[in-house]
């Protein structure tokens, strides 16, 4: 590292200190599209010279750290850039981890003080329009916009709610060129033939995908759904903007807001569910099925909707009883008829290690056993 570089990076927290803090309408300003970037980086150019004194050289990098921190994500930019890092995970100002390639390392990447970090923090929260403090402790939100490849999704949690004294952040990286059953198929997921049987399943009736965390789930949901024909009216719920569409002209998406401390206003996936309910929908999908939303998903596939969804399980005889825990959080219904209704998710796949490990075909409810008779298919 350069003096020049290092003399400008020192003063860095300074001044984006001197932005949060003083100049915060001109960021609000920018936000709301009042300024261009062109105009908001010539004030901080005239603002940076007048402020440190310092050489053209020193003055010039400085501007190019303030971009950066600005408009990217400051030092975690080569990572978010980086297609092999899949998540990013921040425990301390000096200490941030790295999922590269699925094995998890230390990313070389460190903020330089506490202070630096928590600037940070304060930054992409402002950023994304939400806020974090003692009373909104624990967030989540999704950035769709500032990264040309990825959907970042971010949760942060405050010194308040953690053993140690600063905040935690995690960065899921969602790529939006996500992989087609094509691609799935060059990867490894699965076969020629497993994608055939996969996609024609998907088009005659629910399917429910189940497996552990990072197993592939959603990447298998997403690629499946891209086969759902155009003229098909599609609806997707999701709490984190994970899902979306490369070709599809029909696919409405809605995701959760939860509430903060700015507003009391909150629409969870069973709110959302309700309202893809009331729609002329032929598929309606759930992006990842962890509560109430449970039970709109099951009556729309006892009713004649296609459904499909996403849903933690160890293993896939113990999917339907997961999302029939789920729906019984809401329901009038026994534990036994919801899972009569559950034969009509007529595809049960397991994934595992990012692969399909497992494809079952629903026969129908065994009324002397009293439970679900499947057939393993793959």
């Amino acid at each position: 590292m350069t003096d020049t570089v290092s003399k400008a990076r020192s003063l860095l927290p300074s001044l984006t200190d001197e932005y949060i803090t003083g100049k915060g309408s001109e960021l609000i300003s920018l936000r709301r599209g009042l300024i261009t970037k062109d105009r908001f980086l010539e004030d901080a150019d005239v603002f940076i010279r007048e402020k440190y004194k310092e050489s053209d050289e020193v003055s010039g990098e400085l501007l190019k750290e303030f971009e950066e921190y600005i408009f990217g994500y400051s030092r975690l930019t080569p990572l978010l850039d980086d297609p092999d890092v899949s998540d990013i995970r921040i425990m301390g100002h000096g200490n941030v981890r790295v999922k590269k390639n699925g094995k998890r390392m230390d990313s070389g990447v460190f903020f330089s003080s506490e202070k630096e970090y928590r600037q940070f923090i304060d930054y992409i929260a402002a950023k994304n329009q939400v806020s974090v403090s003692n009373l909104s402790a624990i967030q989540r939100f999704t950035d769709s916009g500032s990264h040309p490849d990825f959907i970042l999704r971010f949760t942060v949690s405050m010194p308040i709610v953690n053993t140690f004294d600063e905040p935690y952040l995690c960065i899921r990286k969602v790529p939006k060129a996500f992989p087609l059953l094509k691609d799935l198929v060059a990867k490894g997921m699965l076969d020629e033939k497993c994608a055939r049987i996969l996609a024609l399943r998907f088009r005659m009736g629910s399917t429910l995908i189940c497996g552990g965390n990072s197993s592939g789930k959603t990447t298998l949901l997403n690629a499946l759904k891209e086969t759902i024909p155009d003229d098909s009216a599609v609806m997707v719920v999701q709490q984190a903007d994970e899902l979306t569409t490369m070709f599809h002209p029909d696919m409405m998406f809605l995701h959760s807001v939860p509430p903060s401390a700015e507003s009391k206003a909150s629409y969870d996936l069973e709110h959302i569910s309700i309202a893809g309910l009331t729609m002329d929908v032929d598929y309606f999908l759930v992006g990842e099925i962890k509560g109430a939303e449970a039970l709109y998903i099951l009556n729309a596939a006892c009713t004649g909707q296609i459904c499909a969804g996403t849903i933690h399980s160890t293993s896939a005889m113990r999917a339907p009883d997961k999302l029939v825990d789920y729906a019984m959080y809401e329901s009038r219904y026994s534990r036994n008829e919801l899972m009569r209704m559950m034969d009509c998710f007529k595809t049960l796949i397991f994934m595992k290690d990012f692969k399909v490990a497992n494809v079952y075909a629903c026969k129908g409810w065994n009324e002397e056993r009293r439970e679900l008779d499947y057939e393993r298919l793959l």
